[in-house]
């Protein structure tokens, strides 16, 4: 490429970054929403090019590495693979939150932490940004501007829509992200405790969105047990009151069974519990037991929700109780 073209294309991409800069200004964003990382975000989300008119702009659905491959290759700035999150948290976070990003509109059940997770304009800002630049730009800001606040209620109902409901043993509700194991949460909850731990109460419920959904501090302080926001947690905690047993379970769609390391880290990270341990992993079917089952730790429990009434114990010395070496004394 000549010295010319370079020059030529150099401008017009700092020429097009400036005029995206001014354009997420202009839509009110803050100082860390209106910087180079978060204009060549939204110029990505756009497909759009330096030599490209803003009228051309389209709406692809890209995740967070497509976003960071076509920052490269079409304005030879290279993010690193560590700065995923950079992206995410300081351009598209804001840039959802506020309407003007749609997450997943292809897959609403799509887990929060999926490695699918896709981003995509919303249509009526594509309508907008397609008009920057123009004598319509402004009149267009300003109705838009405008409707934003009931377009972001009306976003947020339809993400509520998509949330997982939970009846907890009290009668009352907790709603979990779409997607993932969290459908295999809500039978746990629903479906586990009135057979096997009836009673009982609900210390802590894990959710990708929220790792503090139904976090029970002061009830498993009382029990002798202090969680940081670094530990390893189960994805549910019961406390069986009646026979004072503390049942983690670990839901398992993908990965993650009670294994032998994990019940040795469970073990550990429970230790000063003042209630039995008892291990638990909940699969959906037998079939997707089957693909773990040589990796079930003996002296667990294995609970499918399939078959809710029925127990599968890995050693039969006990039946759903707590082991002598997780029994609050044991020397």
């Amino acid at each position: 490429m000549s010295a010319a073209k370079l020059t030529s294309t150099a401008a017009a991409r700092k020429r097009r970054l400036s005029e995206c800069i001014k354009a997420l200004t202009e839509l009110q964003f803050g100082p860390r929403q209106c910087n180079e990382t978060a204009a060549f975000t939204l110029l990505a989300l756009l497909d759009l090019r330096p030599d490209s008119l803003w009228t051309e702009a389209q709406a692809p659905l890209r995740g967070i590495t497509p976003i960071i491959d076509f920052i490269a290759t079409t304005y030879g700035v290279r993010y690193a693979p560590n700065t995923r999150e950079t992206i995410r948290d300081d351009a598209v976070k804001y840039f959802v939150e506020e309407g003007l990003v749609l997450r997943n509109p292809d897959d609403a059940n799509r887990p929060t932490n999926s490695g699918k997770t896709a981003y995509q304009i919303e249509p009526t800002a594509l309508a907008l940004l397609r008009k920057f630049g123009t004598p319509g730009w402004a009149p267009a800001l300003r109705r838009y501007l405008a409707s934003r606040e009931n377009m972001k209620h009306e976003i947020t109902r339809q993400r509520s829509l998509a949330r997982v409901p939970v009846t907890l043993p009290d009668g009352s509700q907790v709603t979990l992200s779409p997607g993932g194991q969290n459908p295999l949460i809500r039978a746990i909850i629903e479906q586990f405790c009135p057979v096997f731990a009836p009673g009982g109460l609900i210390l802590y419920i894990g959710d990708t969105e929220n790792k503090s959904t139904n976090l029970q501090g002061a009830a498993l302080a009382a029990l002798g047990i202090t969680l940081d926001s670094a530990s390893k947690v189960p994805d549910v905690i019961i406390h069986h009151t009646d026979k004072n047993w503390l049942l983690l379970i670990e839901a398992v769609t993908s990965a993650g069974p009670v294994d032998g390391k994990r019940r040795k880290e469970l073990k550990e990270l429970f230790a000063s519990s003042k209630a039995g341990l008892v291990f638990v992993t909940a699969f959906e079917s037998r079939r997707m037991m089957q693909a773990f089952v040589t990796q079930i730790a003996w002296e667990s429990e294995v609970w499918i929700a399939e078959d809710p009434n029925h127990m599968i114990h890995f050693n039969g010395e006990r039946f759903l109780g707590p082991y002598p070496d997780v029994t609050p004394g044991f020397l």
